[in-house]
């Protein structure tokens, strides 16, 4: 037993300690289909903070010969399955956090001989662990590998965490090459291939394909964009937030509101589990992931002067999904050079949540949402944008205090605010900065666009959080007046779908007249 190789139990019994803990451990029952098989090295992508390292020292626990864990296991998920004993401490673990080694090189200043310090530390502990076969301290970890597997016949799983640390880093070139042929070592070998029992490596982007792709092309991918059958396994999903909320007396309408947004199929959407466990721990919603980054990542791309990112970063803000081509990213930086590959790379960082079906993205939640408004905040290309958000507050006041004449005055400046010559009579932005102008709506309502309700669809719906103020339904005409709009609202019962609110309702018509550039307003109780 060791610290990379066989380690013992300990990183996922503190897991356990936890004040809130949630049980992952069926992830094994994939990887046992997995291990031995041809489809044995597996690579998962997921944003920082989402519990890809306490997956890691579960699977560790699990397969490493280095611990008893039968105990641990059978009152767990996994328990509960007919074979999960199946390679329960049967393979030799090698478990690296390749964030950890790098930072350490740093600190000793030793950053150019990150590869080799590994293969020394690993070799002796494999003469440590395995005193019967004769190392000459030279060895490199495949080979101590594979001098093990020759004397013993014993397998091996492989675990790299943060194996993308050195791409992102932007390390000097003649340590980038190092790590890859650490990399092809591993996982190019034929030789070495039927001694690796499993490979599981993660990061927070894909596999790079123009530097390491041909290193790692044994691997499949399970990213933001393609989860898998591994969609479940990373992150909190909706049954377990829901069982949270429900052991700790939280209003889990919040939590979807604030922390959910990530659907990575038509069955798992996934919420910030590190979000998710300080709010519980904290007794209050805030802003807990982004805290432990830094929105300067964000603000580094939507700046970026790349065709139509302006327009597209005021309609997700507003609450709309934007069209967007992940297929030609290459998973490096210096492969951003347009707009979709920019959010192609914040949808891998998690600021932005990918529909598959519709090949759209958009903002997941509201806290990331404020991390988008922070990151235009000051920004001249947005200080418009800014204006706006900022004087939300009042349109939303005005709009219940039926201010008809405000509202209609607001929505004018809105509209000039976010839409460019070309495109401001087209309706979709019209909608846009309807939605946008509402910003401040948030903090007091869920906006729901396109509501199917009675004969059609409300173009936008909000329901309180609170029980003083009202809700309201808006309904959008584009050269027509406001008064038809009111007019839809009551022939096609748009309330209907409020037929459970009891608090009081308000109508809200808004036209828009191409000519004039101006908004009209009509506003009324519902009776």
């Amino acid at each position: 037993m060791g610290l990379y190789l066989n380690p013992n139990a300990e990183a996922l019994k503190m897991g356990l300690n936890s004040e809130i803990y949630v049980d992952k451990s069926l992830v094994l029952s994939e990887l046992n289909k997995l291990a031995c098989s041809q489809g044995n090295f597996v690579c998962i992508s997921r944003p920082r903070r989402f519990g890809k390292s306490m997956v890691g020292n579960l699977i560790s626990a699990y397969y490493s010969k280095g611990c008893d864990t039968r105990e641990i296991f059978s009152q767990m998920k996994i328990g509960e399955m007919p074979d999960y004993d199946r390679y329960l401490n049967k393979f030799n673990v090698i478990k690296l956090d390749l964030n950890g080694w790098y930072q350490r090189s740093i600190q000793k200043r030793r950053k150019e001989y990150l590869i080799t310090d590994i293969h020394k530390t690993l070799t002796s502990e494999f003469k440590e662990s395995f005193s019967s076969i004769e190392f000459n301290g030279e060895e490199t970890l495949d080979q101590c590998i594979l001098k093990v597997y020759g004397k013993t016949g014993e397998k091996f799983v492989i675990i790299i965490d943060e194996y993308d640390v050195l791409v992102r880093e932007r390390v000097p070139e003649e340590l980038f090459q190092d790590y890859l042929s650490f990399l092809n070592s591993l996982f190019k070998d034929t030789t070495l291939r039927p001694a690796i029992a499993l490979a599981y490596i993660t990061g927070i982007i894909p596999i790079v394909r123009d530097k390491i792709q041909s290193k790692l092309n044994e691997f499949m991918e399970y990213t933001m964009i393609d989860a898998g059958p591994f969609a479940p396994y990373i992150g909190f999903t909706e049954d377990e937030t829901k069982a949270l909320c429900e052991e700790y007396g939280r209003d889990y309408a919040e939590y979807k509101r604030w922390y959910d947004g990530y659907k990575l199929s038509d069955e798992v959407s996934l919420y910030n589990p590190k979000s998710v466990t300080t709010s519980i721990s904290r007794k209050r919603m805030s802003g807990y992931w982004s805290a432990t980054g830094s929105f300067e990542v964000l603000k580094d791309y939507i700046m970026m002067d790349f065709a139509g990112i302006r327009q597209d970063v005021i309609s997700m803000i507003s609450g709309k999904w934007v069209p967007v081509n992940v297929g030609k990213f290459q998973n490096t930086l210096e492969s951003i050079t347009n707009k979709d590959n920019a959010f192609t790379y914040l949808i891998h960082l998690g600021y932005l949540s990918y529909n598959y079906d519709e090949g759209t993205c958009g903002i997941p939640n509201e806290e990331v949402r404020l991390e988008w408004v922070n990151a235009i905040d000051d920004e001249d290309d947005y200080s418009a944008i800014m204006n706006l958000i900022n004087t939300s507050k009042k349109l939303l006041d005005d709009t219940i205090n039926g201010n008809e004449e405000a509202v209609a005055r607001a929505l004018d400046t809105a509209h000039t605010a976010v839409t460019n010559p070309l495109t401001y009579n087209d309706e979709h932005c019209f909608q846009s900065a309807i939605c946008l102008a509402y910003f401040y709506a948030n903090t007091r309502y869920t906006l729901i666009k396109e509501l199917p309700t009675g004969k059609g669809y409300a173009d936008l719906v909000l329901i309180p959080y609170q029980p003083n103020i009202p809700a309201l339904v808006i309904e959008l005409k584009h050269n027509k007046s406001a008064e038809s709009a009111l007019q839809q609202i009551k022939e096609k019962n748009y309330c209907q779908a409020l037929n459970n609110y009891t608090g009081n309702l308000l109508f809200v018509g808004i036209s828009y007249d191409e000519k004039t550039k101006e908004h009209s307003c009509r506003i009324e109780q519902m009776k």
